[in-house]
């Protein structure tokens, strides 16, 4: 029998899914019910890989009971899938035919399967996604209150009063259920040893940069989105720049970095010395989130807290 492969092509009401071998097709409600009965079908067929898009949460709840049916799945950039279909000459669009292309991605790139996290850390995931949600919400507000007209400025102010709360108690939560966790605990402590790195962003590498401390300096930093990429091609040698990656954690480590060029001796140091060759501030600052990210990498790897000597190197 042939290795299947799955696509699941998700939406806030359905979930059209479609195997690459065998051609089958189900749709099925994005419910509990739906779902179920979709981890029955698989467990039926027994796919190598299910492969989903990231659609905003809307695929979180067939994950989850995806991970705990550990049936192997992966959630791709929609990018990704997108890309496939163009090369692929797919360039109709429904829903069926979507499931059909990423199940075709998942049999043709079998991209690794990606287990989801443990609870407490989906809930802190939450708790940090809520976080950035209430600080959007006041920087709007705050931003409208430069303009407002007097009838209006009342309640704007309120809003800003209670979100300012709403920050202080998300805060409070945050830090609260990482102390919960004494692994987590641990990891933040170590972070937060690192001058520049405040208690939000060190909330922020925990949370969203698992694999920190798990992998070598390369591949933290491609997973970030702040190792230089090439662009070449034939004769052309293009600029390496970065490209990519997570860009709630690559915010966090520019205001790290941002703020590590002034009070962080090693991050200043490097960062005078960029300015000092000609490079442009942007570029510089960049270069140092790509040394504080090393940094904290080898940190973490070996449990040591924040001091001026060289970590040893990864391999």
């Amino acid at each position: 029998m042939d290795t299947e492969y799955v696509g699941i092509d998700v939406s806030k009401d359905n979930l059209d899914a479609a195997a690459y071998v065998s051609g089958k097709k189900w749709r099925l409600p994005n419910s509990d019910a739906g779902i179920n009965k979709l981890i029955d079908i698989f467990r039926e067929i027994s796919p190598a890989l299910v492969v989903m898009e990231a659609t905003g949460g809307y695929e979180t709840p067939a994950a989850y009971e995806l991970n705990k049916a550990q049936i192997p799945f992966a959630v791709i950039n929609p990018r990704e899938s997108r890309d496939f279909a163009k090369a692929t000459k797919k360039l109709a669009k429904t829903d069926t035919i979507d499931a059909r292309v990423l199940a075709h991605f998942a049999a043709a790139i079998k991209p690794e399967p990606h287990p989801m996290a443990d609870e407490q850390t989906q809930e802190l995931e939450v708790i940090l996604a809520r976080r950035r949600q209430v600080i959007e919400m006041l920087t709007a507000e705050k931003n409208r209150l430069h303009t407002a007209r007097k009838p209006v400025i009342a309640a704007i102010n309120a809003h800003i009063d209670y979100l300012e709360k709403e920050l202080s108690g998300t805060d409070s939560s945050l830090k609260g259920r990482i102390a919960e966790s004494p692994v987590q605990q641990e990891r933040y402590k170590l972070l937060h040893s690192v001058p520049g790195v405040g208690d939000r962003i060190a909330a922020t590498l925990v949370i969203d940069l698992p694999e920190l401390g798990k992998v070598n300096n390369k591949q933290i930093a491609t997973l970030v989105g702040v190792a230089p990429l090439n662009h070449d091609s034939g004769s052309k040698r293009g600029k390496c720049s970065p490209w990519g990656g997570r860009p709630q954690v690559r915010s966090a480590l520019y205001m790290a970095a941002l703020v590590a060029s002034r009070c962080n001796p090693v991050i200043s140091s490097l960062y005078v010395r960029l300015c000092a060759m000609g490079k442009a501030k942007k570029v510089a600052l960049v270069a140092c989130m790509h040394k504080l990210l090393t940094i904290m990498n080898s940190m973490l790897r070996h449990k040591t807290f924040w001091n001026y000597e060289p970590l040893p190197a990864s391999r």
